[in-house]
């Protein structure tokens, strides 16, 4: 350890002008460093066998009585076995500490939602992300450093809502759990995640499935189907075709309006939706019946989109709606995906795996869907045909 050099009083310290190291004892190692105008306090400290400086700021700035403070604390910290930092860079790893610390839940819900948007195949997922997170989340805990958040917080954000909007609050609960668990890997919170739900919040919010009512598509009822698209097909234009198209192949509204001809093989009778137009992302085959083929056919291509909208554009989802709200039937397109599946299955033999198979539901037994190979297209054929005859007032 440095040798205590002869205290030197404030004036004394003060009359020093001669370039180089003066020590000014009452702290080990401590100097006055004098190089022309400047002058500035510097420690001299051994750490095992190797001797280095610390800068204590400049003098007068930093008066004689704080840097012998200082150069005290610093040799306090050397004989507790502890690294020692010049103070203004222990001062600026505390504030760094501080701010890495200080990470505002709206901070990391952006920055997760930015690292997960490539995953989202739909825009339309971050846009719902960034807006149910702003209306409920951030007036509550969206200053708020992350690893503040506790349970009060997230009760306080699902509470108001849990009961009226259940599907939108177990939405958000999830969203609130996956923040805060990206905060914890990122180590800017610590301990369990107050939004985790099995355990936890499930002990003290009614479950989903005992308060969310079920809200069916309005559909037009089995019997009605023979009348309806008779008045249908009475009806011109683009979207009055795409409807006809939609019910005749049981298909969702995206996937009609998306349908391209380059899809389409005529001879084969086939529609072959790619992957990345359905909602369980797989390619999935279409029997077209007769009266499909023929609507088609009726409607030659003026470019590759089966059903044009303004501007070469897919025709959008209100306009087939429109269709239907014109002609004064209280249901929505999607309803004849009901309506085909009832009388699939109340009025027909056909098997109900073939059903929903022509429905494009993704499988829930995992096994099953793992040994299933071939997607019945033959057999589906002629439930499409049954189907587009029932609608059509043909007898079979």
């Amino acid at each position: 350890m440095p040798k205590v050099a002869q205290e030197l009083s404030a004036r004394a310290v003060a009359a020093l002008k001669t370039d180089g190291r003066h020590a000014v004892g009452g702290a080990a190692g401590l100097h006055l460093r004098v190089k022309g105008d400047h002058r500035g306090w510097v420690l001299r400290i051994t750490v095992g066998d190797s001797r280095r400086d610390i800068g204590l700021g400049p003098y007068p700035k930093v008066g004689l009585a704080e840097a012998r403070e200082q150069a005290r604390e610093i040799q306090k910290q050397l004989r507790l076995g502890t690294a020692p930092l010049a103070p203004r860079r222990a001062q600026k790893a505390a504030l760094i500490a501080r701010q890495t610390a200080d990470k505002t839940f709206d901070w990391c819900a952006e920055q997760y939602i930015n690292s997960k948007a490539d995953e989202w195949k739909n825009p339309k997922h971050r846009q719902q992300w960034e807006n149910t997170l702003r209306e409920y989340v951030s007036p509550v805990v969206g200053r708020l450093s992350v690893r503040e958040v506790t349970l009060e917080h997230v009760m306080l954000c699902l509470q108001p809502i849990w009961k009226k909007k259940n599907e939108t609050a177990s939405r958000l609960r999830g969203r609130i759990e996956s923040v805060l668990d990206w905060a914890t890997v990122h180590q800017y919170r610590s301990g369990e995640n107050p939004a985790r739900w099995k355990g936890h919040l499930d002990k003290i919010l009614p479950a989903p499935a005992k308060i969310q009512k079920v809200q069916h598509h309005k559909a037009v009822p089995i019997d009605s189907m023979p009348a309806f698209m008779a008045t249908l097909r009475t009806r011109h234009g683009v979207a009055a075709r795409a409807l006809e198209f939609l019910i005749l192949t049981a298909a969702r509204s995206g996937e009609v309006r998306g349908a391209r001809w380059s899809e389409i093989d005529l001879r084969a009778k086939i529609w072959t939706v790619p992957a990345e137009r359905m909602k369980a992302k797989r390619e999935h085959r279409v029997p077209l019946s007769d009266a499909a083929v023929q609507l088609l056919n009726a409607a030659p291509p003026t470019g590759d989109l089966l059903f044009e909208g303004t501007k070469h554009r897919p025709l959008s989802d209100m306009s087939i709606t429109a269709v239907m709200r014109r002609m004064e039937v209280d249901a929505v397109p999607h309803g004849f995906r009901s309506t085909f599946r009832d009388w699939a299955g109340d009025r027909t033999e056909f098997p109900r795996d073939l059903i929903e198979f022509a429905l494009a539901h993704a499988i829930a037994d995992k096994t099953e869907e793992a040994y299933r190979r071939g997607d019945g297209i033959e057999r589906r054929r002629a439930l499409m045909a049954a189907w587009a005859q029932f609608c059509l007032g043909v007898d079979a």
